[in-house]
């Protein structure tokens, strides 16, 4: 049959009535619509691509602009990877480039070699999949010549789905074709096609739509996003018999199949509408290029019976374009949601009327894996360390990476001056954080210490809560957790080794001999090591080269000459050892005689623990533990641990513990475990590093309104006269931080005790003053938490009292507790019954620390540093303690004059007493009165940062009682283990 041309096969059907009937069934158009059209124009509406797409890329750039104005943050990136210069791929590389820059989308070009291989490309996929500030991943295809479909496959398929704004990725074509289900984006031609057809105006539903070509780029998506709009839709191919009648019985035609001008306008049904999506090139001598570019429709004759199509070019090819544009910034908006989300997924809770044991309720929660919870706190995955399923350290990168952040509402935990019955802390610190986390939806993150193995298998316990509201899995919590108090154990032991080591060696080589083997010389040439040239500055020795040095200056670089009465570094071990507080070392022939008395502290009140908890960075650590002092010279100068040259050393065995060690709770809230020091030896406090990891990702972006603000909990040990001190004293000068309220917890139990309640023994039922209503002697004890309360107020911050209930307090007793709480001033007190009910406990204290956190911080320092040291010691005994003065030992007093002369003046103080009294005495219950402190000694922690009284018997090594804790615990068939607490 002769092709005729489109308007002359139209007029000669018109005038058959049948024909017009015929063809009005089969068009979407009615007849009249098509008739004024093709009779009122010479020819087919053309669908400018250009125009439409500019409108898109306009409207793509104000929404970002609107975002960006509220968001300053918000930055849409995309990121295109090429391998080799192909020109059709380089001209659309540069094409898209153009679009970012003028919409105002942040664009990457990763050009690589045309030899790239799969892995290469899919290694830098995967940083690019993990990098926040990407918003959109594209590999330009092909790649090259030696990689197969298969090889493309894999590399598309490499990036995330999320960010994968091409629609190429199996996951996204995959929901593309079912109708049940949207693709996170669909591929950006398709879209173009289908977004001009809809805005021609007609309408898709019911209509006869063919698509010639069936690749996966173009023909198969095309096909099934008509399908999804309810189009009867036919695909051809190039064994498609027929194409020719297929098509001139379609309103719809998608032509994707790469030959030129194969349509004809004879194909066409009068009325139809055409996007041409080929891109094809035909010689053309009237062309400079010598050809012309054309689609797979020959436009003119096609235009002659169409009701609107696509020119080629100016048609599919800018929408293509507008479409990535548009997908870049939705896949922006979907990440910059999800970042800012930081919706945890809470665990359920069974509880059971009878509160069974800690380790029992524990051990019947499953907990979430740890990925799944660092995902939901908004850590991105090479930001976690994994140590099993359930706990992980986590990256300090995170700090750079959430720099902008406004940091979260920062709150100390402390507590009345403890007793034997306990006052529930650390139960609190894990409770509160449930009820903002799983009960109100806030970030919520609880930052404690990681338990000695002292107390756990000792008298004290462990620190994971208690109840309903506890650190979970509780057994690794208590035992080793990542090791990180083992690294400890080692750096400090080694220090020791070294310092024995180096004194034995002085003390049995001459002078020249002692360099030799300090410096010696090796393939011919001699060099100092790093670490030796800080010890040169000491002695100020500006040379560099070690056969420079005079005899003299050989002599003090190579002689620490250690005053071994001096010596101040203890070996440590994690475990309750009396017979080790005091021991004899150096008892070997092979010694020599060098005997010396030493002794053993508990591992957590090793220097290298109060460094961990203080370090800011990796690079802060080294210094801090390079510059901790052992002991003096026989000349009067602070011998340190750089001077031993250990420091190297010491920071590789604690590189790892320095990283924040993330756990959850028994509702699936986040947990930072991180560093251990006593508080009644060092300063009690979890990492400076934890606290500032969490207020971070508890932090608000610029933009944010105030309910998104998260809340950290950082727990202080003991009464509040001694970790909320340490804490306000020493943590916040080193941090810059500053907290916005201090919670103090007490019990009626543990106030009748300071009351003048009975003592209690161990074994032994309570006295019925801790069971029964007793309102006189619980008044008398509310004074102790009164006396916190003002302590806390002379930090300048805002006190909330948790009272901690238990099942005998009577309502009169803890209406007289909250009253005597306010009255004392207190800016809130609430009763919490979180042991027995998880954070629906402490739902109502929750809601009180959000509403007395609102407005800034008040804080301030109680004492300046460049005050004397003795003077400082006696603020903090007077102001904080009640004490009349204090009073130094013979011994204190040589040593504070001593560090006062080194340069140690101005550090701040660390006060190491019992934890039983405001007072050095632990029989001293309440608020005591009229009595002096006494200063037995006081010790150096210059890599710490800080001086140590300490007051009256403190022992830095406790003792295992008659009946430790260890009796119970075991394993049981399963492995588990049992008995813990």
């Amino acid at each position: 049959m002769l092709c005729l041309g489109g308007r002359q096969l139209f007029r000669t059907r018109i005038n058959n009535v049948h024909a017009i009937s015929k063809y009005a069934t089969f068009s979407f158009l009615t007849l009249s619509h098509f008739h004024s059209r093709t009779m009122s124009s010479n020819s087919a509406q053309k669908i400018d691509g250009t125009a439409i797409s500019k409108s898109i890329r306009d409207n793509v750039a104000s929404r970002i602009q609107e975002l960006q104005t509220k968001h300053p943050r918000f930055q849409p990136q995309l990121v295109i990877i090429q391998a080799g210069e192909r020109p059709d791929s380089s001209a659309y590389v540069r094409m898209k480039a153009k679009a970012a820059q003028e919409v105002g989308i942040q664009y990457k070009h990763i050009a690589l070699p045309a030899e790239a291989t799969v892995e290469d490309v899919v290694e830098i996929v995967k940083t690019l999949n993990n990098d926040d500030a990407v918003s959109g991943i594209l590999v330009q295809l092909p790649l090259g010549k030696h990689v197969t479909a298969e090889g493309e496959r894999t590399v598309t398929e490499a990036v995330k789905p999320e960010k994968d704004v091409d629609g190429f990725h199996a996951y996204n074509i995959g929901h593309l074709s079912s109708r049940t289900s949207d693709p996170l984006f669909s591929p950006c031609t398709p879209t173009a096609v289908i977004r001009l057809l809809e805005s021609t105006g007609q309408p898709i539903s019911g209509a006869n739509a063919v698509v010639l070509g069936r690749s996966d780029i173009v023909g198969s998506p095309v096909a099934s996003m008509l399908r999804n709009r309810d189009a009867t839709v036919t695909q051809c191919h190039s064994r498609t018999k027929n194409i020719e009648a297929i098509v001139r019985n379609s309103d719809i035609v998608v032509s994707a199949i790469g030959k030129a001008e194969l349509v004809k306008g004879c194909w066409i049904k009068p009325g139809a509408v055409v996007i041409d999506v080929g891109i094809n090139y035909i010689p053309d001598s009237t062309k400079k290029s010598g050809q012309r570019l054309v689609g797979d429709v020959e436009y003119l004759t096609a235009a002659e019976v169409a009701s609107y199509i696509t020119p080629v070019p100016g048609g599919v090819g800018p929408m293509t374009v507008a479409m990535l544009m548009e997908n870049t910034l939705k896949s922006a908006e979907r990440l910059w949601a999800i970042s800012r989300n930081r919706k945890v997924q809470p665990l359920p809770l069974n509880i059971l009327e009878k509160v069974p044991s800690d380790i029992e309720i524990a051990m019947a929660q499953t907990p979430k894996p740890v990925t799944q919870l660092a995902q939901e706190i908004g850590l991105s995955p090479d930001e976690v360390e994994s140590y099993g399923k359930y706990k992980a350290k986590v990256e300090l990168s995170v700090l750079d990476r959430l720099a902008h952040r406004t940091d979260g509402k920062y709150i100390v935990i402390a507590g009345i001056t403890p007793t034997p019955l306990g006052e529930g802390k650390s139960t609190t610190t894990i409770g509160l954080a449930q009820a903002l986390g799983a009960e109100l939806g806030r970030p919520a993150f609880a930052c404690v210490r990681q338990p000695s193995q002292g107390p756990t298998f000792g008298i004290k316990g462990g620190a994971a809560g208690g109840g309903y509201s506890q650190v979970i899995p509780m057994d690794e919590f208590n035992l080793h957790l990542t090791g990180d108090i083992h690294a400890v154990t080692a750096a400090n032991n080694l220090l020791a080794a070294a310092l024995d080591a180096r004194m034995f060696h002085e003390a049995t080589q001459s002078d020249k001999a002692l360099y030799s083997r300090l410096v010696p010389t090796k393939k011919g040439k001699r060099e100092f090591a790093p670490l030796m040239f800080k010890r040169l500055q000491k002695l100020g020795i500006d040379k560099t080269n070690p056969n420079d040095l005079t005899p003299e200056e050989i002599t003090k670089f190579a002689r620490l000459d250690v005053d071994p009465e001096t010596i101040t570094w203890n070996r440590v071990l994690d475990t309750n050892d009396r017979f080790l507080r005091k021991i004899t070392i150096g008892r070997n022939p092979t010694e020599q005689g060098h005997e010396r008395e030493a002794g053993f502290d508990i591992a957590v009140a090793s220097e290298c623990m109060a460094v961990l908890a203080l370090a800011t960075s990796l690079e802060d650590m080294k210094n801090r533990l390079g510059a901790m002092v052992v002991a003096t010279s026989k000349q009067g100068a602070p011998v340190t641990a750089d001077d031993i040259g250990v420091t190297g050393a010491l920071t590789v065995l604690m590189k790892d513990a320095i990283k924040p060690n993330l756990m959850q709770t028994l509702q699936g809230t986040p947990v930072f475990v991180h560093a251990g020091p006593f508080a009644n030896i060092a300063h009690g406090n979890s990492s400076i590093l934890a606290d500032r990891v969490a207020l971070k990702l508890a932090g608000t972006e610029e933009g944010d309104s105030s309910d998104r603000v998260g809340y950290v909990l950082t727990e202080g040990g003991f009464g509040a006269d001694m970790g909320m001190e340490k804490f306000c004293n020493i943590k916040c000068r080193v941090s810059g931080l500053k907290p916005d309220a201090t919670i103090i917890v007490a019990t009626t139990r543990a106030l009748k005790m300071h009351g003048g309640g009975p003592d209690v023994t161990p074994g032994k039922p309570l006295h019925e003053t801790y069971t029964k209503e007793d309102l006189v002697t619980l008044k008398e004890g509310c004074k102790n938490l009164v006396q916190h309360i003002k302590n806390s107020h002379k930090f300048g911050i805002k006190v909330i009292v948790a009272i901690n209930q238990f099942a005998s307090d009577s309502a009169a007793e803890l209406a007289l507790v909250r009253d005597e709480a306010l009255a004392g001033g207190a800016d809130a007190a609430v009763v919490s019954n979180h042991w027995a009910e998880g954070g629906k406990g402490a739902r109502a204290l929750a809601e009180s620390v959000i509403a007395t956190c609102e407005g800034p911080s008040n804080f301030k320092f109680l004492y300046d540093l460049d005050l004397p040291i003795e003077e400082k010691i006696s603020i903090i005994s007077k102001q904080i303690y009640g004490a009349d003065g204090i009073e130094l030992s013979d011994l204190a007093q040589q040593q504070v004059e001593t560090y006062t002369r080194q340069g140690y003046g101005g550090l701040p103080i660390c006060m190491a007493k019992t934890q039983y009294s405001f007072s050095h005495d632990p029989k001293l219950k309440g608020v005591p009165s009229g009595f002096t402190i006494p200063i037995r000694s006081v010790r150096l922690s210059a890599g710490a940062g800080f001086l140590y009284p300490i007051l009256g018997d403190m022992q830095t090594m406790p003792g295992l009682g008659t009946r430790p804790g260890f009796w119970e615990v075991g394993v049981d068939e399963a492995g588990r283990v049992v008995g813990l607490f």
